[in-house]
């Protein structure tokens, strides 16, 4: 296991490892006291092991993709995890795959072998933060939360502990590690998930309007949403598209199933109730997750700037108004504006799981840009949209987010109040680094 010290000669090797892997260009004034890279179990005790000798925090890189970099913490020494990799089926199709192991890598594997898991979107996303998280991954309206499908997880300890925790056994932990995020009291080194068989079709249906027909094309993606009962995951996408110089707005359908026919059937419904005046669409389209996560690296482009927000909007609100200036107003060409469906699966109760935010309605801002000059009015327009949109909503992911940007819930009350006792029993000292912006909450 390599070790890099922050009082190293080696100034630019810190540096490098400091950094290594994180997706957002807006890099942290934040140095840990070392950089620690795992590559198998062992190495986590020890770094664990070491944290205690030198009674400092523990914090932990997967994926590097958290948009305000929670690994990189003041004085901690920071548990990369990058070089830790394991992917295993076994013959009752679960998954043992370790933290780093990204969302495109998972897929590889198990389709290869004719098996599926609703990994997210964006293809460089490690499992480790988005299942903690909670996990919103493809065909999310109809599989449930990615961490739904956990059976299992491998945990060391803040005390330096191997436990296996599942419904039977450490069941507090079990509990947490779906959708506690970064308060969760340990190190996952392992994910046990339940496999689902892989579809067999894909097909992708599209349709995009200019912002004059905002409120026209957003209002009928809402209708047609809260009739789908079947495998079709509905998107509204604010962008810029090439050649025009305002905001766009794409509604983005893909189905999944076995039966091309009544797929066709599903989409045809939708190809004949479109609005008019859309300047562009395509219908019924093959495609498959290799193509979207294409789509989604072109659409999240490493190298930039990012600020990130989100919510669920409360369902009594009018969606389109609330919106509207986030998809009609984007401050930069590489900007974005989310809305997704999460109907069915927000018409049904959630099983007990740290997850506890949901609503029909999510909603994610991406402010992006490249120039350091453009960092105040991209954030400042964020803000200001998020202003309003969060005294419409019930609550935020953890996913897609910095806790420190504004006061909103993240977890119901009861599952916050479960989530602090449980760190309390199993990291009394506050060894691993949690939440960062929620100091004082006992999450942090």
């Amino acid at each position: 296991m390599q070790i890099v010290w922050r009082n190293s000669h080696n100034k630019k090797l810190f540096e490098k490892e400091r950094t290594k892997r994180l997706f957002n260009a807006v890099i942290p004034a934040r140095f840990p006291l070392a950089i620690a890279s795992a590559r198998r179990e062992q190495d986590v005790v020890d770094t664990v092991n070491l944290a205690i000798s030198k009674n400092c925090h523990i914090s932990v890189r997967a994926g590097g993709h958290s948009y305000a970099a929670w690994s990189v913490r003041n004085d901690a020494i920071l548990l990369d995890l990058g070089d830790f990799r394991e992917c295993e089926l076994d013959e009752n199709y679960v998954i043992c795959v370790s933290p780093s192991v990204t969302g495109r890598e998972l897929h590889d594997f198990l389709s290869e072998r004719g098996r599926f898991f609703p990994v997210g979107h964006c293809p460089d996303v490690g499992v480790g933060g988005y299942l903690l998280g909670g996990g919103m991954g493809w065909n999310q309206p109809n599989l449930g939360w990615a961490c739904e499908h956990i059976v299992a997880v491998d945990v060391v300890t803040a005390a330096g502990e191997r436990k296996r925790a599942d419904a039977q056994q450490n069941s507090d932990l079990f509990w947490a590690a779906r959708g506690g995020g970064p308060a969760f009291p340990g190190i996952v080194t392992k994910f046990y998930l339940r496999t689902l068989p892989a579809p067999g079709i894909m097909r992708s249906s599209g349709y995009i309007y200019g912002v004059g027909h905002y409120l026209t094309a957003f209002t009928w993606a809402l209708e047609i949403a809260a009739a789908f009962e079947n495998n079709i995951e509905i998107v509204a996408i604010g962008s810029y598209q090439d050649g025009i110089d305002t905001p766009c707005m794409t509604i983005a359908l893909l189905a999944f199933g076995d039966d091309e026919y009544q797929l066709e059937i599903l989409l045809q419904g939708v190809e004949d109730s479109h609005p008019d005046g859309a300047l562009s669409h395509w219908f019924c389209q093959k495609t498959n997750l290799a193509e979207q996560f294409d789509f989604k690296a072109k659409a999240y482009p490493a190298g930039h700037r990012w600020y990130v927000d989100n919510a669920f909007i409360r369902n009594d609100s009018d969606v389109a108004a609330v919106l509207r200036p986030a998809f009609t107003t984007l401050p930069t060409r590489n900007s974005l504006a989310l809305w997704s469906s999460m109907i069915p699966l927000s018409r049904k109760a959630l099983p007990d799981m740290a997850v506890s935010m949901q609503s029909d309605h999510y909603f994610a801002i991406y402010a992006v840009w490249r120039d350091e000059s453009e960092d105040s009015r991209s954030r400042v327009w964020a803000n200001e949209v998020m202003e309003s949109v969060g005294a419409q909503s019930v609550g935020s992911y953890l996913g897609e987010l910095d806790f420190r940007s504004r006061n909103t819930k993240y977890w119901a009350e009861e599952q916050r109040t479960r989530l602090m006792e449980v760190r309390r029993k199993w990291d009394p000292a506050s060894r691993i680094c949690g939440c960062l912006g929620l100091e004082g909450l006992g999450l942090s």
